[in-house]
């Protein structure tokens, strides 16, 4: 699934064909993703001009002038084409700009999503109202994970992947967080001293500033809008590497929490 990283990449790529552009033509392929289209949204959006581009958490956001804003999800398989050179069968929502430009929302397993959401009322939002603070804004803090975490006995990784903790953070950039700040995934959250906690929020930035600057990380259909394949995977220093040489020499471990793969080090990681 395409974590913050990649729909950040998703939505700088978008900024740069519609942002400022006037939706010409708005064509729905179905009728339905994971849940229905809403239904005024070709009327909506035909015509009207693309104010601005953004992300909350793992939705992107494309706001217009008719003080709507299309929210869209990208599930497990969905990215956008970009001036594709054939039409494809999963392209499900196709955008065309008065500039000429074709943007095709491709969604193979269709388990994402498009809403349409009143500007005014994002933030309270049903999907945004109970979520936390983004990861790479100032309302991430040592303080806050501290108070969120005061008497958890649940695992410091379950509940960093917790949406009403922490927006966005998915389960690549958790194991590859906790690997840099020596954090053991397992360990109960309430027990995790201030001090680590001040090495874990950087590394939670740096980790997800270093795959934006690298596009991503390409995991099965993800791609850029460009088409270009995110790079990060390469960065990997434990996700995915069950088996191999930590940078310490110990092997990484591989072990089920909540019903998704962790990767980790017995070693660096206390």
């Amino acid at each position: 699934m395409p974590e913050l990283p990649e729909v950040e990449t998703t939505v700088r790529g978008l900024a740069r064909y519609l942002e400022g552009e006037r939706i010409a033509r708005v064509t729905l392929n179905r009728a339905d993703l994971r849940r229905p289209f809403p239904p005024d949204l070709v009327q909506v959006l035909t015509g009207a001009r693309v104010t601005g581009l953004g992300r909350r958490a793992k939705y992107g956001l494309i706001h217009s002038d008719r003080e709507q804003t299309m929210v869209f999800h990208l599930g497990m398989s969905g990215r956008w084409r970009i001036e594709p050179e054939a039409p494809d069968r999963h392209d499900h929502l196709v955008l065309e700009t008065g500039s000429g430009y074709v943007l095709a929302l491709n969604d193979a397993r269709r388990f994402g999503s498009v809403d349409l959401v009143p500007t005014a009322a994002l933030d309270t939002w049903n999907a945004f109202a109970a979520l936390g603070p983004e990861p790479l804004g100032d309302g991430l803090t040592p303080g806050h994970l501290h108070r969120a975490f005061a008497g958890r006995l649940a695992p410091i990784k379950q509940l960093l992947l917790d949406q009403t903790i922490v927006a966005g953070l998915g389960n690549i950039y958790v194991c590859e967080a906790l690997f840099r700040s020596g954090i053991r995934p397992d360990k109960p959250a309430g027990r995790v001293s201030r001090a680590a906690l001040a090495r874990l929020v950087p590394a939670i930035q740096d980790v997800l500033g270093e795959s934006i600057a690298a596009g991503g990380s390409t995991i099965r259909d993800y791609a850029q809008p460009n088409g270009e394949l995110g790079y990060f995977a390469a960065s990997w220093q434990v996700y995915g590497r069950e088996g191999e040489a930590c940078s310490c020499g110990a092997p990484v471990l591989r072990r089920v929490q909540g019903g998704r793969s962790t990767f980790w080090c017995r070693k660096c990681q206390k």
